[in-house]
């Protein structure tokens, strides 16, 4: 299974490559005020992937952490009920 997960990291490394190799055209790209930046089009497409990715993250982990602190709340309640009830508590 590990020779497999190997083989199709390599497939898609190559797929991945050749797309680059084939988008190496420059490209300009235009700002108000009249800046531009002039780059390859890979780079383009790279930075916006991962401008995009953080900004996703960024967006789910303000989610994530009010979930792990209202997890952690209803653990504590649970502990005292538990404690208050005379249950032993079970440790994994």
């Amino acid at each position: 299974m590990r020779y497999l997960i190997w083989l199709l990291r390599a497939f898609l490394f190559l797929i991945l490559l050749g797309f680059a190799v084939k988008n190496d055209e420059p490209v300009v790209l235009r700002y108000f005020f009249g800046y531009e930046w002039h780059s390859s089009l890979i780079v383009v497409l790279l930075l916006f992937f991962a401008a995009g990715t953080a900004v996703g993250i960024l967006a789910v982990l303000g989610n994530l952490l009010r979930q792990r602190k209202e997890l952690a709340v209803l653990k504590d309640e649970l502990r005292l009920k538990n404690k208050l009830a005379g249950v032993a508590e079970v440790s994994k």
